[in-house]
């Protein structure tokens, strides 16, 4: 797809990372203030990595994907 800027090497660390920071907020081994931190900021990383799309890569035009690279004429 034209509007993903993510290689799939780069989705499926996202992916892993937010799912990661998922169980351990969630669950209950990281307490406090930083177990709080990783329940919400798991979410961003998954919610890119199945999205395919950054919006931090957008604005600096920056990508991982050269597929979308050809597709985009850069």
């Amino acid at each position: 797809m034209k509007f993903m800027n993510e290689a799939s090497w780069d989705r499926i660390g996202r992916v892993v990372l937010g799912i990661v920071l998922l169980a351990l907020g969630w669950g209950g081994v990281v307490e406090g203030a930083w177990g709080t931190v990783f329940q919400y900021l798991g979410f961003v990383p998954l919610a890119t990595g199945l999205l395919g799309w950054c919006p931090v890569y957008a604005v600096f035009g920056f990508r991982t994907n050269a597929e979308s690279q050809e597709l985009a004429g850069v």
